[in-house]
């Protein structure tokens, strides 16, 4: 018996390093591999587990680097759908990469982009929340899922709603109104108050011929690429064309491809998550979680968050909301309100040269 998301597909754009979580998080080792939450799996393989519940193994696909691939084999062993970029061009290649080549192989799918390095709670609110954005994708809009705030923070984008839609099986279904940027403090709290603001939390859910006939518009060069390797995919050539036709494909977000501009058309739908979400952006994101310090941690008079990687105990004296991060060959200490700024550590070790850190 055929059920409501039989032609669903999910997608799995893993890039980034992660630059705010440095020094657990490098280049060569982002965030998604990691198990940051102490809960015995990675965010990708979280991720994997949340999208597996849903549908079989051979419709989860991941795109990736070269640089990452290997280790998502390693952690993810009943994957067959794996997709390696020959270089990072943005969200938008990414996913627009598999969504023509999966609906060229079956015409009629739909697709949902989840990024590797999440954490959801609650898979029953998360389920319910795919239910209704497959079901108002079937109809031709693009559909985000907007999460419900849980207060009015400047580090989200955020998803103005309108009309409520007519849309069976998608009860809280409405039209987008716009997509905003991070907003400042001020404005964030009036969204929230408004009631009509969610967060943008980077999930999109439609048919790929959909999907396409947007990029067609709007990105028509980005567009004939991925036409051209979707082409060449089942054949021998297939690393020929992608080696030659990638590096011409327009380094573009979907935020701006696609959802902006689509919104504005009519042509974009939220449905409600109401689960508890984050993107576990930096080490703050982290105690907001619920993430424990090393077990060797010495605390006196003190309190945050104390992560040592390579065994050495960790002695914080007197200092409240305080991050402190060992690794073999880094020493990180930083305020907890000034989480979001590791990633200038980052920026300035490349200035110094000193990739081998980064």
């Amino acid at each position: 018996m055929a059920t409501p998301l039989d032609s669903f597909h999910a997608v799995i754009p893993a890039g980034g390093a992660g630059t705010r979580l440095w020094p657990l998080s490098r280049a060569s080792r982002p965030k998604f591999l990691l198990d940051l939450d102490g809960s015995g799996r990675s965010l990708i393989q979280q991720t994997w587990d949340r999208l597996n519940d849903l549908v079989p193994a051979e419709r989860i696909h991941v795109v990736t680097g070269h640089a990452h691939a290997a280790a998502i084999r390693e952690q993810l062993p009943d994957l067959t759908g794996l997709f390696v970029e020959p270089s990072p061009r943005d969200s938008m290649p990414a996913i627009g990469l598999a969504a023509a080549v999966i609906g060229a192989e079956h015409p009629g799918a739909i697709i949902g982009s989840f990024a590797a390095d999440h954490v959801i709670d609650d898979q029953v609110s998360f389920a319910e929340a795919i239910g209704q954005a497959v079901a108002v994708a079937r109809t031709g809009l693009v559909t985000t899922i907007g999460i419900t705030p849980t207060g009015p923070s400047t580090a989200f984008g955020y998803v103005e709603s309108g009309d409520r839609l007519d849309v069976e099986g998608a009860g809280s279904a409405r039209a987008v109104r716009s997509f905003v940027e991070k907003p400042d403090a001020e404005t964030a709290a009036r969204y929230v108050a408004g009631g009509a603001h969610s967060w943008n939390g980077g999930m999109f859910v439609t048919r790929t011929d959909v999907l396409m006939g947007h990029l067609e518009r709007l990105q028509p060069g980005l567009h004939a690429g991925l036409r051209t390797i979707a082409e060449a995919w089942p054949t021998s050539s297939r690393d020929d064309v992608l080696d030659r036709t990638w590096p011409g494909l327009t380094k573009i977000a979907i935020d701006h491809a696609i959802a902006e501009p689509v919104a504005l058309e009519g042509g974009m739908a939220v449905v409600p998550g109401e689960f508890t979400w984050d993107d576990v952006g930096d080490f703050a994101a982290l105690l907001d979680i619920g993430a424990a310090s090393s077990p060797e941690t010495v605390w006196v008079d003190g309190s945050g968050l104390a992560l040592s990687e390579d065994g050495t105990t960790i002695a914080v004296v007197g200092l409240d909301d305080v991050i402190v991060v060992r690794t073999h060959d880094a020493l990180l200490v930083v305020a907890r309100d000034r989480a979001q700024q590791v990633k200038d550590v980052v920026a300035e070790l490349r200035r110094r040269g000193r990739d081998d850190l980064v």
